[in-house]
């Protein structure tokens, strides 16, 4: 096995050998110096501009305010290595070698933190993985500088087997694995990049930005699993060995699944539902406030939320009420006596409903005489409004209350049942023996 190269002891060795003060080393040291305070000096006038409320890197966030010190410091080493090199031409530079190592090591660990943090949408589980994945690559870089990593990277490719004519190690899966997670990473950033730029194209309808903000999002997973095997000496043909057992699994379990996947574009692309409108699929009946590749999110006027599988609604009748008209009838009853001038109440009704802004003056509400009841006569007032999608009840409620004001200032009557309850006190003889012969019932009130 050959020697590996041992950045921290070779620096050590050269300082005892040589000490602190040879120019080479002084010129190190001062390239490690100014990166350093031409860093921070960078982190501490870009970070307001960055916070800004109206700045174009708002949207990145915390990613760019970390990556600021370790970028900008990490490019002046890098300057600082042509130069003193220009000078010292037969030098070892190891002392910006390590520094240019921990440098890197923060770029990294600042990536990859923003990307999980924008992929993820700050979830939970992020701040935890994050330190987590931050102390893997401290070590990494660890053992690189001190030589080891290479050997422990000889040892794992010496772990292998066979797949057809492809050679596959433990190193080849673990670097297969990493190349994979990184692409897909930055695809998934990608496509959260552009959602965030199709969201905001008002000139496209709701529906055709979702749908293409989801074939984005698909082509960007196949061309990061496609361009991270070749990174690692993968042939990517070899996904055709697993082809078949794909098909079969499609065709067995994952057939919903796929159903679903399918069902998803085919909604996006016609158009039947879209974000926003008001449907009822079975008992179910609410606002499409989320449309996935598997489901879709229905919200209730209560605020319950349902998953509705895609296929649900290509398979079932769907009643959507926002299809061609985002207008909803309401037809609300009433009842008035006998006595009443119908004239005036059908104007009564039409007056309670003006003034609203939910309710759609053009068409104009329009009263009904719906027929003649008992002891009432049955009215109703017939409007259209504009916004379903936050109900009714408070809306109904109001008109109601308008019609009870107005038929009292009016002197409209309105009906009710009444029962009145006659309380009477036994004779002494029916009090003794309970026998009601010849008991007759107190005469009636008179009335008026």
């Amino acid at each position: 096995m050959t020697p590996r190269e041992n950045l921290v002891a070779e620096l050590i060795g050269d300082i005892n050998e040589h000490g602190w003060l040879r120019t080479d080393m002084v010129s190190q040291a001062g390239v490690v110096l100014l990166a350093v305070l031409i860093g921070l000096t960078a982190y501490y006038l870009l970070k307001p501009r960055i916070t800004r409320d109206n700045s174009r890197w708002q949207w990145f966030g915390q990613g760019v305010i970390r990556l600021i010190f370790p970028l900008v410091a990490l490019t002046v080493t890098k300057l600082g290595t042509v130069l003193v090199g220009l000078f010292y031409p037969a030098a070892p530079l190891r002392l910006i070698g390590v520094a240019d190592v921990l440098l890197l090591a923060m770029v990294n660990i600042s990536v990859l933190a923003y990307l999980l943090r924008h992929v993820f949408n700050e979830a939970p589980w992020v701040g935890r993985w994050e330190r987590r994945i931050a102390a893997l690559i401290w070590l990494a870089y660890a053992l690189h500088v001190v030589g080891v990593l290479p050997e422990i990277a000889d040892a794992l490719d010496d772990i292998s087997f066979h797949l057809g004519h492809q050679r596959i190690s433990v190193l080849t899966i673990l670097q297969g694995l990493a190349s994979v997670g990184a692409t897909l990473l930055v695809a998934m950033w990608l496509s959260r990049l552009a959602e965030r730029w199709l969201m905001r194209a008002e000139m496209l309808d709701t529906s055709l930005r979702v749908m293409l903000t989801k074939v984005i999002q698909s082509l960007l997973v196949v061309i990061a699993i496609l361009v991270a095997l070749p990174l690692v000496g993968i042939d990517p043909t070899v996904l055709s060995v697993f082809g078949g057992a794909l098909g079969v699994g499609l065709g067995l379990g994952l057939q919903k699944i796929a159903s679903n996947y399918v069902s998803g574009f085919i909604i996006l692309l016609d158009r039947s539902v879209r974000l926003g409108d008001l449907v009822q699929i079975g008992d179910r009946q609410g606002v499409i406030s989320r449309l996935t590749s598997r489901y879709i999110v229905l919200k209730s006027l209560d605020g319950t939320e349902s998953l509705v599988p895609n296929d649900t609604l290509v398979t079932s009748t769907v009643v959507n009420q926002s299809y061609t008209d985002r207008k909803v009838w309401i037809k609300m009853p009433f009842t008035v006596g006998y006595e009443s001038d119908l004239e005036a109440v059908m104007q009564l009704l039409v007056k309670a409903t003006e003034g609203l802004d939910r309710v759609v003056q053009d068409p104009k509400p329009f009263p009904y005489l719906d027929g003649f009841g008992d002891s009432s006569v049955n009215v109703s007032v017939g409007f259209w409004i504009k916004d379903p999608e936050n109900g009714q009840g408070s809306l109904k409620s109001e008109i109601n209350l308008r019609v009870w004001r107005l038929f009292k200032e009016h002197g409209i009557n309105i009906p009710y049942n009444r029962l009145d309850v006659v309380h009477f006190k036994p004779s002494n003889k029916l009090a003794s023996d309970g026998n009601l012969t010849g008991y007759a019932p107190p005469a009636p009130a008179d009335e008026g």
